[in-house]
């Protein structure tokens, strides 16, 4: 499969005098999964919709593959969208082929398609079953064949592992990550942020309906750390504390009998060099490792950083 390229470019959005996107631009790469993080209300949903021509921007441009998003572009586009759209009455066979007619393909390919997902999936006996009888998890498993089932070259998911066990969401993620290997070019828009740290090679976060972050997931967790490092040992507490002076910042600690659990800032521009040249004559170093905020940190951190105290 060959892979798509999308970027987005000085978008805005405004209903009923609700600024929903304010000038957002993204770019994504071909065939990465590309993670769209944001709080409820941030404006994720209305970008997805515009790029699914749901809906169309005030201003700005959408491109896929350096073209112009039109009509033909529909094709080639898998929406998993939050708020699930399958017809409860249906039967889930029946159903699955009307949606695979749709988009494009014939009654043959999708049923021989289907065959394979079901054997995957091991949910071949559902295919006389009515939506209206699955458990929720069961029938998103039945909305994310639907989406795929078409081969599309750009991909995107809003919330795909909602209703899941861990089970089944580890089967998902899986299943994602075989679509990027194959070259599909994925939109993830997630809570998440375990499956983005996961999956995701680049991610934006969008809050108040502005693009407030952008970058790949190491680069940005890289840019948030604090220089903070967690410390073991064996020695003297006290002697470890007092040689920390005014170069270091002992931000807390733990003991378990001689062994002692510390966490422990550069100040000053000191490295970790010095940290260690200033404690090793009082202490047995065990191990050492830097503290790199997680992307949940990070979202929590960059979110309250952009919202105004009440």
């Amino acid at each position: 499969m060959s892979s798509v390229s999308l970027k987005v470019e000085n978008v805005s959005k405004a209903y009923a005098g609700h600024q929903a996107l304010n000038d957002v631009s993204i770019s994504v790469d071909p065939g990465s999964v590309y993670g769209l993080l944001g709080p409820n209300g941030a404006g994720k949903t209305s970008l997805i919709r515009i790029i699914n021509q749901i809906t169309a921007p005030d201003s700005g441009h959408v491109y896929i593959d350096n073209q112009p998003l039109s009509h033909e572009h529909t094709q080639i586009i898998g929406y998993l969208p939050e708020e699930r759209g399958l017809y409860k009455k249906m039967k889930i066979g029946e159903q699955m082929i009307y949606l695979a007619r749709l988009k494009g393909m014939t009654s043959a390919l999708a049923h021989s398609k289907l065959k394979g997902w079901f054997e995957k999936f091991e949910i071949q006996p559902w295919w006389e079953k009515k939506v209206e009888e699955l458990s929720k998890g069961m029938a998103q498993k039945i909305q994310f064949i639907s989406t795929v089932l078409h081969e599309p070259k750009l991909l995107i998911l809003d919330e795909p592992f909602s209703g899941f066990d861990p089970v089944n969401a580890q089967l998902i993620r899986n299943e994602i990550l075989e679509l990027k290997r194959k070259g599909t070019t994925i939109i993830l828009s997630t809570h998440n942020m375990t499956s983005v740290e996961e999956i995701c090679e680049k991610i934006a976060l969008i809050n108040k309906s502005k693009k407030v972050l952008e970058g790949s997931v190491s680069e940005i967790r890289a840019m948030h750390k604090s220089d903070l490092y967690s410390i073991v040992f064996t020695g003297n507490l006290l002697a470890f504390t007092n040689a920390l002076w005014a170069n270091f910042e002992l931000v807390n600690s733990i003991s378990e009998g001689q062994k002692h659990i510390c966490t422990v800032r550069l100040l000053r521009g000191n490295n970790l060099n010095r940290l260690l040249e200033a404690t090793l004559p009082h202490a047995e170093i065990v191990s050492v490792q830097e503290i790199i905020p997680s992307m949940n940190d990070i979202f929590v951190q960059t979110v309250s950083s952009n919202t105004p105290a009440i």
